[in-house]
């Protein structure tokens, strides 16, 4: 039998990583699961990644974390003051919190966590724009000033998705924000086994029995993190088939992100549950370098919107096999009706047009294709065709997500990669990294100061009205500037053995409250 190259080099990896691993107590309880990468960054707040994401929530903890319903709940905060002004908020910390290292969680360290991670993440850069003070008051309880109140400071300290504020002990915390950490030492529920962790092939995380949990159940990011399991042990399988049979066979316990095109396979075993996993699901879309040519130019941006279908890209990247929707919308789809406002009629005659006005010369468009994730693989495909249907020189470059993560920071050598982002984490001007702009610009570098003024004056609104109406101008300012393309909503599904109980809903796949039987 002939294997794919794919398919060799997902068997390559994954019998190490089952073959090779210690030995451990027959009574031990692990999970053994394949992730949706490569882990090759630790640091959550250099990257935005979900792979780097998902690996921080097993390792840091948060001050605070959003529920089931969304709304911002105490974590590592004990207890807060706001006071009447609302200009001053005191926050102390709940007792028993340590670092895996053995050393008490302090206000300092959460103090040098915030600044770090306001200093890359949109929210965050926000929130320190209007602080006029933060400091410890004590080991226990530190104080945030503002120069004038904000309605997002509890929603900031909470942001469940990237870049997520984790704490981090303070001399990790004092790392250059654009300089990678290289040390995982949280106070999470889980501790980084950095002495087991193969590159492109596993990652190991033991229980970190000193962890003392909230009282509360667990509801999505908040409540009690209550660790049920051993370990847990993530084994890269870039082949999606490989995967699916091993999970079939009860050599994996959960596949995080399964393909959609052997859904179908999975559901037919009795063993196996395939169900989405967050409520509000994904939005795909396409990120444009607007520093290089062609997409420098607006109406070449604008010529590959005309020229998109989201059902196109939709149906083929899930099918039928994953709930999916069109949605003419930056920030997302929270509901089912969804203005467009300025969303484009399909006129692949008109684009054409667009693109010749362009003066788009004929230049080689460098896409990005992340050949080992199954959930954006197919649109880069896609997106190849939609640029070569307007009659551009597609150069599709194959790589694996966590190379892709890696170049994408890179401001040349590029000019579109499609990703996704979960539909909590974009809903809002300030959550949304890839629609910032100018000076705080995310990959791809937009600029256009009519929406980074836009989006100030979001942030600084309290009327929830009035900001329902610069979130329509903003959603009709990015659609005209194309700072990126949306190309459909979905939901994610996993697929795991019905041995594993208590997996939690969310937009990241959380392994506290999971039991193994």
């Amino acid at each position: 039998m002939r294997l794919s190259r794919r398919t060799a080099l997902g068997t390559a990896l994954f019998a190490p990583a089952l073959l090779t691993r210690p030995a451990r107590s027959a009574s031990a309880k692990i999970i053994k699961a394949v992730p949706i990468g490569d882990l090759k960054v630790l640091d959550p707040i250099w990257s935005t990644a979900y792979i780097t994401r998902n690996h921080a929530y097993l390792v840091w903890d948060t001050l605070f974390a959003l529920d089931a319903q969304n709304r911002p709940q105490p974590q590592m905060v004990q207890a807060f003051e706001i006071s009447p002004d609302n200009r001053i908020y005191t926050f102390t910390l709940r007792p028993g919190l340590l670092w895996h290292d053995g050393t008490k969680v302090t206000a300092a360290d959460c103090t040098a966590s915030i600044r770090r991670w306001a200093a890359k993440d949109g929210m965050g850069k926000a929130l320190i724009a209007v602080t006029a003070d933060l400091s410890p008051l004590d080991d226990t309880t530190f104080r945030l000033t503002l120069t004038q109140p904000v309605g997002f400071v509890i929603d900031a300290l909470g942001k469940i998705d990237s870049n997520v504020p984790f704490m981090m002990p303070e001399r990790l915390a004092r790392t250059d924000p654009n300089t990678q950490i290289t040390e995982a030492i949280g106070s999470g529920p889980f501790r980084f086994n950095k002495p087991e962790w193969i590159p492109g092939v596993k990652v190991i995380y033991d229980k970190f029995t000193d962890y003392v949990p909230r009282d509360e159940p667990p509801s999505q990011a908040a409540g009690g993190k209550r660790v049920k399991v051993d370990q847990v042990e993530l084994i890269y399988t870039p082949d999606s088939s490989t995967a699916a049979n091993a999970l079939i066979n009860n050599e994996f316990d959960l596949l995080e992100n399964p393909s959609p095109d052997l859904i179908p396979l999975l559901r037919k075993s009795a063993d196996i549950s395939v169900k989405a996993n967050d409520p509000l699901g994904y939005q795909l879309f396409m990120v444009l370098n607007h520093l290089q040519p062609p997409f420098d130019n607006r109406l070449a941006r604008q010529a590959v919107l005309t020229a998109t279908r989201q059902s196109e890209f939709m149906q083929g990247s899930f099918g039928d096999n994953t709930p999916w929707r069109e949605c003419p919308s930056v920030f997302g789809c929270t509901t089912d009706a969804t203005e467009a406002l300025g969303w484009p009629t399909y006129d692949l005659a008109k684009a054409k047009a667009l693109l010749a006005q362009s003066g788009y010369d004929g230049r080689p468009v460098v896409i990005m294709d992340p050949a080992d994730n199954a959930s954006l693989h197919p649109g880069a495909l896609i997106a190849a065709d939609t640029l070569r249907g307007l009659g551009m020189n597609v150069d599709l470059q194959a790589m694996d997500w966590s190379t892709l993560t890696v170049h994408r920071a890179q401001k040349t050598g590029w000019n579109l990669f499609v990703t996704n982002a979960t539909v909590t984490g974009i809903n809002n001007p300030l959550l949304d990294n890839y629609a910032k702009q100018c000076e705080d610009a995310w990959y791809g570098w937009p600029c256009d100061r009519r929406i980074a003024d836009l989006t100030r004056a979001w942030g600084l609104e309290t009327d929830p009205a009035a900001r329902e109406r610069i979130q329509r101008d903003l959603e009709r300012a990015h659609l005209e500037q194309v700072t990126l393309i949306p190309v459909g909503q979905y939901q994610s599904v996993i697929a795991a053995r019905k041995s594993l109980t208590g997996i939690i809903p969310g937009p990241a796949l959380f392994y506290w409250n999971i039991d193994k039987t």
